[in-house]
């Protein structure tokens, strides 16, 4: 393999999998910084998520709105040792499954259920407007959240006529050792790396908060010499939001999008 990216360095913001994407990236030539801006803590053990799980059970869903890969197959697992899984399967498999994304698909799928719809932006609120069109007055909603609760999703549902289980099935948190991160955003801040990868919004979020006093900074390095690479639209829009040019595919796609071209990288040392 040609060593196109040799001479960048390259921060790494992910927890899950940073280290299958630090290797892609150093197989490049990349030197790479690894940083995770949060860590997801699951929460199979949680009574929150057993309580919507038999929320489920007690009232099945007439939709399954399913966010994310890790989020339903942790669901599943959890429901599994509860010995529950079965008959959690045999609800959602009545329902009509919404997965956001190509990866909370590729969960239903190894679920053994079917998904009937996906939006092509991955998008909540895409997902809420095809529901709200569909017409929900009446009908239950499953909605698998995705490290944080969406308020303005259920609420937008709920006017609408429907009943919201919401099931939080992984939170985010910060990272245990902040320290690494802390070194990126002086790295960031200094542009002593050319490109940072994002694998999720509330990692951007969390960088940038993170920044504290050196935001000002952080912010015109991106906006200028550092490039932020997203894996999607919908880990872009922090960053869009504070004006800040991204790399990302139009297709959501982790191989693709969090490694950085030399074309699309600012110039190596």
């Amino acid at each position: 393999m040609r060593e196109e990216l040799a001479g960048f360095t390259i921060g790494v913001t992910a927890d899950r999998r940073r280290d299958e994407l630090a290797a892609l990236l150093e197989r490049r030539g990349a030197r790479v910084v690894l940083a995770p801006a949060l860590r997801i803590v699951p929460l199979s053990d949680d009574t929150e998520l057993r309580e919507a799980t038999r929320a489920c059970l007690d009232q099945p869903p007439d939709i399954l709105m399913a966010n994310t890969g890790i989020g339903m197959r942790g669901w599943l697992e959890a429901a599994e040792g509860w010995g529950l899984a079965e008959p959690l399967r045999s609800v959602l498999a009545g329902s009509y499954v919404v997965a956001r994304g190509p990866k909370a698909r590729g969960a239903i799928r190894a679920a053994g259920l079917h998904d009937q719809w996906s939006p092509a932006s991955e998008s909540c609120d895409e997902v809420v407007d095809h529901l709200r069109r569909r017409g929900v007055a009446g009908q239950v909603i499953a909605m698998q959240l995705h490290g944080e609760r969406q308020p303005e999703c259920t609420l937008a549902l709920e006017a609408a006529g429907a009943t919201v289980i919401e099931v939080p099935v992984y939170r985010w948190a910060p990272p245990t050792d902040p320290a690494p991160l802390h070194r990126l955003i002086d790295l960031i801040a200094g542009r002593l790396v050319d490109a940072v990868t994002f694998t999720s919004a509330p990692a951007a979020e969390a960088l940038l908060r993170a920044a504290g006093d050196r935001g000002d900074a952080v912010l015109s390095a991106f906006r200028t010499d550092v490039l932020a690479s997203c894996v999607g639209a919908v880990t872009a829009e922090p960053l869009l939001r504070h004006g800040i040019p991204v790399s990302a595919p139009g297709r959501a796609g982790w191989g693709r999008s969090c490694v950085p071209s030399p074309t699309s990288c600012p110039a190596g040392p």
